[in-house]
């Protein structure tokens, strides 16, 4: 009788379990807001001159809202707060350029790759000018900056693992160290370090003729949201299959157009 008892309580345990993290997607449709956590990113997600949220992931966030029926309601988080603040509920969703790995799928559950990106480098052409391979790079007199809690930070720690390495929150400072000669190279995503180069073409290089790791980006929602990542999953092949996100992803990533924007 008490095993019985036991073996009860656990079933009820796990279907409360089951119900309490699987129950997001049906709190959206019936509540009609979705709100999605992004970080501002250049050209993932950046501000417009009339300040508005714009970039690659606001699109994809803004056409899935409209494909769900909902409201879209968008929460910019400093990037290192993104999954804590998935967790704690303060979003339903990050859609942020948030690289698919191993150690994140520990802690939420991603949906089908979406996009590619690489890991490249954007050089001060002032502090670099007189090197000639990456090798030199590794060396203690350099400075080497990168996002904070970004796979570009693991792999500046890996493989510059002599140098100096200067973690920022924020993109736009990392930019603006490298820009104005403040560390040696900045070690970002796909495809600052080309743009930066073309916008900065006396200042800054962009050196490499193919990443220096690629990586495939996600959608990102808890654990135990299986009707929720049914849905991205089965979003994602039907907008993939039809063009609309390579076609978007062709207008932020290999051109300059947004910037009339």
């Amino acid at each position: 009788m008490k095993q019985i008892k036991q073996f009860f309580c656990l079933v009820i345990f796990v279907l409360f379990a089951n119900a309490t993290h699987a129950d997001t997607f049906d709190k959206v449709l019936k509540s009609g807001v979705l709100r999605v956590g992004v970080s501002l990113f250049e050209p993932w997600v950046i501000k417009n001159k009339a300040g508005d949220l714009t970039g690659f992931e606001i699109q994809i966030a803004q056409q899935l809202a409209k494909d769900m029926g909902v409201q879209l309601k968008l929460k910019v988080v400093e990037w290192g707060d993104l999954i804590n603040a998935l967790e704690a509920k303060k979003i339903d969703i990050i859609i942020a350029g948030l690289a698919i790995t191993p150690d994140r799928a520990l802690r939420i559950n991603f949906s089908n790759a979406y996009a590619e990106a690489g890991i490249e480098i954007a050089a001060s052409l002032a502090k670099t000018k007189h090197m000639d391979s990456l090798d030199e790079l590794n060396n203690p007199k350099v400075t080497i900056g990168a996002i904070s809690n970004t796979v570009a930070e693991q792999l500046a720690k890996k493989i510059f693992n002599k140098a100096q390495l200067k973690s920022f929150v924020e993109s736009k400072d990392a930019s603006n160290a490298v820009v104005e000669g403040k560390i040696h190279v900045l070690i970002e995503s796909s495809p600052v370090p080309h743009l930066l180069a073309l916008k900065y073409p006396d200042k800054i290089d962009a050196p490499l003729s193919k990443p220096l790791l690629g990586y495939k980006t996600g959608m990102a929602v808890n654990k135990g949201e299986q009707a929720f990542l049914n849905y991205l999953n089965a979003w994602i092949t039907a907008r993939d299959a039809e063009g609309w996100i390579s076609a978007k992803h062709k207008f932020w990533f290999e051109s300059l157009d947004w910037k009339n924007e």
